[in-house]
């Protein structure tokens, strides 16, 4: 079974960041802002995700947050989306 999830991080090192939003991006997560992203995984892609974006961090700052959101919570969220 595939869960919603919400992808945050907040990562000071400029090329560290970069490479995690490549890892979210190549297990098929959409960007939906500069350091979020949103998209669907089993439990097996969510370890291996978070097990290479920690990799990825090493002992370097910063903080990596996967969060699941439910079908409920999804359907009553809100936008404001704009395109130029």
């Amino acid at each position: 079974m595939r869960a919603r999830l919400l992808l945050i991080y907040d990562i000071p090192d400029d090329s560290v960041r970069a490479k995690v939003a490549d890892i979210c991006l190549d297990y098929g997560l959409d960007r939906v802002q500069y350091s979020a992203f949103i998209g669907q995984l089993s439990k097996t892609h969510q370890e291996e995700l978070m097990l290479k974006c920690r990799k990825r961090l090493g002992r370097r700052p910063g903080k990596i947050h996967l969060i699941p959101v439910c079908e409920r919570d999804w359907s009553e969220r809100l936008e404001i989306e704009q395109d130029d």
